[in-house]
């Protein structure tokens, strides 16, 4: 018998997060997950009238692939990957892992050539398809978060199949406000940040772009960012774990970072020009998700954090960053991890991890569960 659940997420991310149309079809990408969820996705878009395909992933098989492989071999891929998605309308990926470090013996070379050549694929998708992306639960998840298996499945059901649409007015009064906004501050502990959004749009997110979703994101001029900014939550990326980053800012350039693996932070940040300007600043506020688990999808979305990403600006929020990296870091501003403030052209909007301005009450969690 098909767990509920599975339907009920199955049936979200094909009529709300993607809104498949009769006629369209979808690219369901699968990395490490339970034949049983694609085969829910492939029934909930045939009830549209949407047309699945089917691309499977499993991650020691990419890893191997990865460790030799050469620039010819990934651009004959590049080729062929390119050219199905441009034959796409929309696009799911379901991403499960049985080990998040997978990848950590890559060598940085391998791993900065794979998305370097592999990048037009991520480019086309992103900005000429309806696409959406989450996490699958597993026990190597169980144990980043360090709860139970069943308890992390009740809890992942209840963040991926949270009512998105409580979140539109809330997060369309912070876009709103952000796009007329010049000058961000922040302050915390082991952070004094400013920087501009003038010019720059932002874009709520609410279930279309990720699952599990919440969060608002714009992106600063891209020479406007100044002072420096520490992060709390662990972050892991490349599949290599991060702890304690902190980086210091002149003219929207990072001049200094330091963290438990500064070598391999920096060699990140060197991957290519672009990779040390920021391409994306947002708000989280997803009710659900408090503490960070090493996860990106689910760390960016935790309610009373803010996130500053090296690298790739977003199509929709530019400040005509380029690079073959997007690294989301992620800061905690709740009274638990330290507290902190954001201000916008000089009035106070969040206070340890709260909105404070009588628009955006509607994104503190309370106005959000239920």
């Amino acid at each position: 018998m098909i767990d509920p659940r599975l339907s009920q997420l199955a049936k979200n991310l094909t009529r709300y997060s993607t809104n498949l149309k009769e006629g369209e079809r979808v690219l369901i990408d699968a990395f490490d997950v339970p034949d049983e969820i694609i085969v829910e996705l492939i029934r909930a878009a045939r009830e549209i009238g949407a047309i699945p395909y089917v691309n499977l992933n499993h991650a020691r098989v990419n890893r191997e692939l990865s460790l030799e492989t050469t620039e010819e071999s990934l651009r004959v891929q590049s080729a062929i990957e390119l050219q199905r998605m441009k034959n796409m309308d929309a696009y799911i990926a379901l991403r499960g892992s049985n080990n998040i470090f997978e990848a950590s013996d890559v060598p940085a070379e391998q791993a900065q050539l794979v998305s370097q050549v592999m990048k037009p694929v991520l480019d086309w998708r992103v900005n000429k398809t309806k696409w959406c992306v989450l996490r699958w639960p597993t026990s190597a998840m169980a144990q980043q978060a360090m709860m139970s298996t069943e308890a992390f499945e009740d809890f992942f059901f209840k963040v991926c199949n949270l009512n998105y649409a409580r979140m539109e007015d809330g997060s369309e009064a912070l876009a709103d406000l952000m796009r007329r906004t010049d000058k961000v501050e922040i302050k915390g502990q082991g952070t004094d940040l400013s920087f501009s959004l003038k010019g720059i749009d932002a874009v709520p997110c609410i279930g279309t772009f990720n699952i599990p979703d919440g969060e608002v994101f714009s992106c600063p001029v891209i020479d406007s960012v100044q002072g420096v900014v520490q992060f709390n939550a662990p972050t892991v990326y490349q599949g290599v774990s991060f702890d304690d980053i902190r980086l210091e800012f002149k003219d929207g350039r990072i001049v200094n970072a330091t963290a438990n693996n500064s070598r391999r932070l920096n060699e990140i940040l060197d991957s290519d020009k672009g990779a040390r300007y920021i391409g994306e600043f947002a708000i989280g506020f997803n009710p659900y998700i408090k503490e960070p688990m090493r996860d990106i999808l689910f760390d960016e979305k935790i309610a009373g954090s803010f996130h500053f990403t090296p690298g790739q600006a977003y199509e929709e929020a530019n400040n005509g960053n380029k690079s073959q990296i997007h690294w989301d870091m992620v800061c905690i501003q709740r009274p638990d991890y330290g507290g902190g403030e954001i201000w916008f052209d000089g009035r106070l909007i969040r206070k340890d991890g709260m909105f404070v301005v009588e628009e955006l009450l509607p994104l503190n969690p309370e106005n959000l569960v239920g």
